[in-house]
């Protein structure tokens, strides 16, 4: 096992969901040092601990343990909508919508008739 790629990887995605790591440590409840072990790849982890980690960075545990995507990862734009609230995903959603239409008309205005 490569624990400190492991860590690395660990790290990024806490940091690209904005959780501090004293807010990371105790929602995986662990304390921030061996949040900060786990991290710098100074420790490993229980298979529990791998578990609450990949449910809360939304991560699946062959991605954290291999850096392989699989198919439960979640898609770039869902991985950022993932961390907004609710009212920034209603406005995600029509600005989507809308970028979606004008793509749909201007397709249909380069359409032969």
């Amino acid at each position: 096992m490569d624990w400190s790629a492991i860590g690395k990887r660990i790290r990024c995605q806490r940091e690209y969901m904005g959780l501090t790591r004293e807010q990371f440590a105790e929602q995986i409840e662990v304390t921030p040092k061996f949040c900060s072990d786990i991290e710098t790849g100074a420790k490993g982890m229980s298979v529990p601990t791998l578990c609450r980690i990949a449910r809360t960075l939304r991560l699946s545990t062959d991605y954290i343990l291999y850096g392989r995507r699989g198919q439960e990862d979640p898609e770039p734009v869902m991985r950022v909508l993932e961390t907004c609230s609710a009212q920034e995903r209603t406005y995600a959603e029509q600005l989507l919508k809308t970028f979606v239409a004008a793509m749909n008309m201007k397709d249909n205005e380069k359409a032969p008739l």
